[in-house]
């Protein structure tokens, strides 16, 4: 075990180890949740690239990745397309049926998916999965169910430490960043 994957409890790294697909929620997890309004009326949104990067090592890691969220946006495909993220659900307020449909395409369990969220929206998928992990402002009620709440908060690094803490609890992580030690 790495030194990075003992700073985490040994059940939290026993539930992010049999993670097969990590499913993220966009506003306040992907993004700080703030919403940007042009004169159009257009929604903008604000990634971070080191959770754009943490999503591309887990996925060369051989675990997959989807989208689910309430909202509807053109920033979300974009995103998503640059990142490799094949499953993208969008405009979704029962996310428990894309959370199926998403089952069903991959043939997985539920127990065999991770989702990071913030708010209770989530809580449908959240409280089916096996690894449950909420961004440091979620809500109180995300939070109490949580496996594990990131340092850090949405849009700003959570993702990315979801990602770490997955390739780690996987035994992945010294081997995703070899490339960028040698």
């Amino acid at each position: 075990m790495s030194d990075f994957a003992a700073s985490f409890a040994p059940d939290v790294l026993a539930k992010a180890a049999t993670t097969r697909l990590m499913i993220f929620d966009v506003d306040g997890v992907l993004t700080d949740g703030g919403l940007f309004y042009g004169e159009d009326g257009e929604a903008f949104k604000r990634f971070n690239a080191l959770d754009g990067h943490g999503i591309k090592m887990l996925q060369q890691s051989g675990v997959a990745t989807a989208i689910i969220t309430a909202r509807q946006s053109g920033f979300v495909v974009r995103r998503a397309r640059d990142l490799g993220i094949a499953h993208v659900f969008q405009g979704i307020h029962d996310k428990r049926q894309a959370f199926e449909q998403l089952l069903q395409h991959t043939g997985l369990q539920a127990t065999q998916c991770g989702y990071l969220g913030d708010d209770v929206i989530d809580l449908p998928v959240f409280t089916r999965v096996g690894f449950k992990a909420c961004v440091a402002h979620g809500h109180r009620e995300v939070k109490r169910r949580a496996d594990y709440i990131t340092t850090a908060g949405g849009g700003h690094g959570a993702a990315r430490e979801i990602c770490d803490l997955v390739l780690a609890a996987q035994g992945n992580y010294e081997a995703a960043l070899a490339p960028y030690l040698a």
